[in-house]
């Protein structure tokens, strides 16, 4: 079943792509890449909804309220919490649902990477069984295979190294790439917290955005590097969906004091224009008292 639905068709879309992407197993993985995200995308616009949702719900006063009138009793606020979700129609599972659809599609790509990069004879002889009998004809397997698995300086059907003359160890480039951009994919994200250090749901996003890169560096550097370029891709792309969007929270990716006066003025410029507008009656209190009293 799990071949059936997931395996076999990845296989015969890399394939086809491979082969109009001048045989280029790297660029396939790419432009793959690229589909799933455009496939995906109604289920990230859903995901930004869904989180947007339960920020402003952090705000409303009912749920203020409850929580400090049911803050002893866990069953009872979990009661009016669902009553709440309900009554604004409010999906708590919306904001997790695409994350939970990225696993067997990463799952299914690292396998089927695995299959389409086969050598051995047996595992060529697979591979020809899982193209589909009636698919394009350009998809000529005693043409196609075996596949060209160099990609820039790596193999990507081993883990990637990037080995330089004098340097004893190899550098995993893609590893330290999935790193910075899932941590700054998970950062950008993130929406601003409203409630302070003691808001569960802050804490949990910050435990994750230090957990989850170091997860995806893990896999990067021990499983083969076909995966690393498409993490590396979909991170990429992740951002730049959320930024045609308007939804990067930039405030996140470096802390308020290491940011250049300039760059925090300009994230912060409309609610400066608080303190301001209040500062102009306090000011003009006083010139009016002063006429007054020449009068």
């Amino acid at each position: 079943m799990w071949d059936t639905l997931i395996i076999q068709p990845f296989v015969n879309i890399l394939l086809v792509i491979y082969t109009y992407a001048f045989q280029s197993f790297g660029i396939a993985i790419i432009l793959f890449t690229a589909l799933i995200r455009l496939v995906t995308y109604p289920l990230n616009v859903q995901q930004i909804k869904g989180a947007t949702a339960m920020q402003d719900l952090q705000k409303d006063k009912r749920w203020i309220e409850m929580q400090a009138k049911y803050k002893n009793d866990k069953e009872a606020l979990a009661q009016e919490q669902m009553k709440l979700y309900k009554e604004m129609g409010i999906n708590p599972l919306a904001s997790c649902l695409p994350t939970l659809i990225q696993f067997p599609v990463i799952i299914g790509l690292y396998q089927s990477i695995t299959r389409t990069m086969a050598a051995a004879p047996l595992d060529l002889l697979s591979l020809t069984h899982m193209i589909y009998p009636n698919f394009p004809t350009v998809l000529n397997a005693a043409k196609l295979l075996p596949l060209n698995s160099q990609f820039l300086w790596m193999d990507l059907g081993q883990p990637e190294r990037l080995f330089i003359p004098g340097i004893p160890w190899g550098i995993p480039i893609l590893t330290i790439l999935v790193v910075i951009t899932t941590y700054m994919q998970s950062k950008l994200m993130t929406p601003a917290s409203t409630g302070g250090s003691e808001d569960q749901a802050a804490m949990m996003s910050g435990m994750m955005n230090i957990y989850m890169p170091l997860l995806m560096g893990w896999i990067t550097y021990s499983y083969a590097s076909g995966l690393a370029v498409y993490f590396v891709t979909t991170n990429i792309f992740s951002i730049g969906q959320y930024a045609v969007m308007g939804r990067l929270n930039w405030k996140n990716l470096m802390p308020q004091n290491l940011l250049p006066k300039g760059l925090l003025s300009a994230f912060s410029g409309p609610e400066k224009s608080g303190p301001q507008s209040s500062s102009k009656p306090s000011s003009s209190k006083p010139a009016r008292s002063s006429r007054k009293k020449q009068g």
